[in-house]
């Protein structure tokens, strides 16, 4: 008769080994607003977990609609080590035509997973999160493109739920900011989000003239639903200029291949017809790409002035998990979780 060999004790966590919680929307956006400048360093940690090998990060899934061609739901599974050590998925759905009944185009709910068991630890409100990794990304994108946290005048082209998310993070990180100028095909909405961008201590105004200001703008901010290249002319950003391109499909191929373009991941943003995208299929490479955030922040690669700077975030799962599992520990330190007693009927394979 062989020994029996004793299984290692599960690890604790958290929640408790079996616990599950749901996350509220208001929990979340409130754990998020008071630690926007936290949620930079989390975003910043996990790039650099990415860029170390110790995440897994899948290519995002896409379910389309054949009657509604500009609205589709995303999954976007994913791994991340570190301290962390947390496995999850995003599901998100993006419905442009929400908004014209002023309804958010994004909606989402985010799983959690203990990496220890498998189980599924949470069910997170999302949309808060995934505005909040954007914005932090771009942001810090910023930041290390320009070199400092200052800049004479700042352009935001989409004044949505992204836009307003990318001024929140701004004002948190104290940027400098000599003028904020806001642009939106409803001008209603470039008047709410400039009036929200006063609100929080910068001085912004209404653009009159996109074109004009695309041009004389330090950093482009690019929020928009556009769902195909509408800045296509060559020249239309200068030598130097920052572009966050958060929105992926504002800008043509041609312009992405005159500029120093940085992803947040090389194989991620060459997909869905993003603007690296359509222009890897145009030119059939990808030497117009100098590099990740990740390898900017490892210093493996430095981008000169002498064209445009585009940073095309496609958007990494790793960073709705780093977010993700910030607000809910945060969450369950403060109470303000809604845990679900027995949510799994068996924890025991025998009883």
């Amino acid at each position: 008769m062989t020994d029996t060999v004793e299984a290692a004790p599960l690890p604790t966590r958290p929640g408790g080994l079996f616990g599950f919680d749901v996350v509220r929307g208001d929990v979340v956006r409130d754990v998020i607003a008071g630690s926007r400048s936290d949620i930079v360093d989390v975003v910043r940690a996990a790039y650099l977990d990415h860029h170390e090998g110790r995440s897994v990060n899948p290519r995002s899934h896409f379910l389309r609609f054949p009657d509604k061609p500009n609205a589709r739901i995303i999954a976007l599974p994913a791994y991340l080590g570190g301290s962390n050590d947390i496995a999850g998925i995003k599901w998100i759905g993006s419905f442009p035509a929400n908004i014209d009944h002023n309804v958010p185009r994004a909606s989402a709910v985010l799983i959690l997973n203990d990496y220890s068991t498998g189980y599924p630890v949470a069910c997170m409100e999302a949309s808060h999160i995934s505005a909040a990794r954007t914005a932090a990304s771009a942001v810090l994108g910023a930041e290390l493109l320009a070199g400092r946290r200052r800049a004479q005048r700042v352009l935001v082209v989409g004044a949505g739920v992204l836009g307003r998310a990318v001024v929140d993070f701004f004002a948190a990180a104290d940027w400098e900011i000599g003028e904020l100028l806001v642009h939106d095909n409803v001008s209603s909405y470039a008047r709410a989000l400039t009036d929200h961008a006063r609100s929080v201590d910068l001085l912004a105004e209404v653009s009159t003239d996109v074109d004009a200001d695309l041009q004389s703008a330090d950093i482009v901010v690019l929020v928009t639903t556009a769902a195909d290249p509408w800045i296509v002319e060559d020249g239309a950003f200068r030598p130097g200029q920052i572009v966050l391109n958060v929105s992926l499909r504002d800008i043509g191929p041609d312009v992405i291949a005159a500029a120093h373009n940085v992803v947040d991941d090389i194989d991620h943003c060459l997909n869905a017809n993003s603007s690296p995208h359509l222009a890897q299929q145009k030119y059939g490479h990808t030497d117009f790409i100098d590099g990740t955030i990740a390898g900017l922040l490892s210093d493996d690669f430095t981008v000169s002035a002498d064209k445009p700077i585009i940073f095309s975030p496609f958007g990494l799962g790793i960073l709705d998990l780093a977010v993700g599992n910030y607000v809910y520990r945060a969450a369950l330190e403060r109470g303000l979780s809604d845990p679900i007693v027995d949510f799994f009927a068996d924890t025991t394979r025998w009883q």
